[in-house]
């Protein structure tokens, strides 16, 4: 891996929480050295804490979730908010989209999962079975499948195909601790991160553990699989990330001595790229494959 870092920023508006989405507008090769430009888009929010935020596939929309309890749809180009999705009960740890953007999956501390219709704001489904605090979640690349995480230390995977209410068809047991991240490959295998250090990959369909990956120190807070699922990259809580192979379970690379506490990585759609942010609200560590 050729690592090269670029310097951003981020700020918190006076007297109000600021939420700051970094757009990687474009990145090109130029003698060996790779170029980076950043669109900052800031907009306000409401006064709790935002917990977390995901673009829709399509790129048009974000959700972000909130400890004020609700769920925000915001348009990118106007940086506008369209709708407020209300119905937890506690802080919402966790938005998903569907591969088709029509429909947006939430969770959190009221230990309930929420499926709303994009368009309209309407909750189509309240999905009621984790017996904590729901952290994590992820839509299967067919929509016809949701996977959340919890602090049960369980993953449920929720049949949507079913009629309403929907029914949790299996649940996948192995982890020790919090279900911090998960992600779903192109094919429909299922990565779980979790605090107990580990990374599990399963065969959602048999229900199937295919694979532990052991390695970091503290807890996982990111994971993502390369499109062609040779790799899936991994950061912890800690100064390092990970890029594992997914048939042998080995570590490939580590990348550390750049990031502070890393808390997110992403391959690019070719997966030559491979993007991880800091915790210092200055860094972002790009690292090519070789």
């Amino acid at each position: 891996m050729e690592i090269q870092a670029f310097l951003g920023s981020r700020s918190l508006g006076e007297g109000r929480l600021a939420m700051r989405l970094e757009k990687l507008a474009r990145i090109g090769l130029h003698g060996q050295k790779w170029q980076a430009v950043l669109c900052p888009l800031t907009v306000a929010t409401r006064p709790g804490p935002v917990k977390f935020c995901r673009f829709s596939p399509d790129g048009h929309l974000f959700a972000s979730a909130s400890c004020d309890y609700t769920v925000r749809l915001w348009d990118v180009a106007r940086a506008k908010c369209l709708r407020v999705l209300k119905g937890h009960q506690r802080s919402v740890e966790t938005v998903s989209f569907s591969p088709d953007s029509r429909q947006l999956a939430s969770g959190g501390w009221d230990k309930r999962v929420m499926l709303w219709e994009v368009q309209s704001g309407q909750m189509l489904r309240l999905l009621v079975g984790h017996r904590d605090s729901v952290q994590s979640s992820d839509f299967s690349p067919t929509v016809n499948c949701l996977a959340t995480g919890s602090w049960d230390s369980t993953i449920r995977i929720w049949d949507l195909r079913t009629g309403t209410p929907a029914v949790s068809h299996q649940a996948l047991e192995g982890h020790s601790g919090n279900i911090s991240c998960l992600c779903y490959s192109a094919s429909g295998l299922l990565a779980s991160g979790s605090w107990d250090k580990t990374i599990h990959i399963w065969k959602p369909t048999t229900s199937s553990l295919l694979i532990q990956l052991k390695g970091h120190v503290t807890w996982v807070k990111s994971i993502a699989f390369s499109p062609d699922e040779l790799w899936l990259a991994s950061a912890g809580y800690s100064r390092m990330v990970k890029v594992w192979d997914c048939n042998t379970g080995k570590c490939l690379e580590t990348l550390k001595g750049v990031l502070d506490v890393a808390h997110t990585c992403a391959f690019t759609p070719d997966g030559k790229i491979l993007v991880s942010g800091a915790a210092d609200q200055t860094r972002c560590q790009i690292s090519r494959a070789k």
